[in-house]
């Protein structure tokens, strides 16, 4: 579905629930769309189901937009396999530890786990990147394995720092700078999501992996024990 949600700006919808496979298809759709060179387009935000797409109202209407669009969406919903395929996969280093993650006891306590299932749990799965924000560099995955999803915290912390693996319900993700947060802290990872130059480490339909590292690894990567 194709709607206008303002005078320059449509929104593209390809779901209703969130799915595995969207991100895959999310970002094979933005790729064909900055490849068609279309003079008028100016930005293009992909979120969990949808893609915003953004133009410039002088040089196109919602209608030139939509006809130009269209054939391309429904092309491409026939190239969800393919799309797949072509996801990168991403290993991210983790020090699970409760020097790195503050709510791990927590959130083992709340599972009925101990903490070693809980990094077993939450390394075992690949995940899907589904969205970018809230920072630069900033990924929201999914989805994690529903024993170990906890909420958001009631009261953000003030700083988190950075690199910090968090679950906020069924969804992970790592702090790419020191920031406020208020999702649930079980690890560090010492790998560096963003930089001014090379921008966001992971996309949109990437595949990702967390690999449990020990404080030596993780020291000897450069990561900061740091509170």
């Amino acid at each position: 579905m194709i709607e206008a949600v303002s005078e320059d700006t449509i929104l593209i919808t390809l779901a209703q629930a969130i799915d595995d496979a969207l991100p895959a298809r999310i970002a094979n759709l933005v790729d064909n769309i900055w490849r068609a060179g279309f003079h008028w387009l100016v930005d293009m935000v992909p979120s969990y189901t949808t893609l915003m797409v953004v133009y410039d109202p002088v040089l196109v209407d919602f209608r030139q937009v939509t006809d130009k669009l269209r054939p391309i969406v429904h092309r491409l919903s026939t190239q969800a396999h393919t799309a797949e395929l072509k996801s990168r996969l991403v290993e991210l280093p983790v020090y699970y530890s409760v020097e790195t993650g503050p709510d791990l006891q927590w959130l083992a306590a709340e599972s009925g786990l101990d903490c070693e299932e809980v990094i077993r749990r939450h390394s075992s799965v690949e995940y899907r990147v589904h969205a970018l924000g809230f920072a630069p560099g900033f990924a929201f995955m999914g989805q994690v394995d529903p024993t170990i999803a906890a909420p958001r915290k009631t009261t953000p912390r003030k700083q988190v720092p950075a690199g910090s693996v968090g679950i906020a319900n069924r969804q992970t993700a790592v702090y790419p700078q020191v920031s406020p947060g208020g999702w649930q802290l079980i690890g560090r990872c010492p790998t560096r999501l963003f930089d001014p130059t090379n921008l966001s480490l992971l996309k949109v339909g990437d595949r990702v992996r967390f690999t449990p590292i020990s404080r030596e690894a993780f020291l000897a990567a450069g990561g900061e024990l740091i509170s």
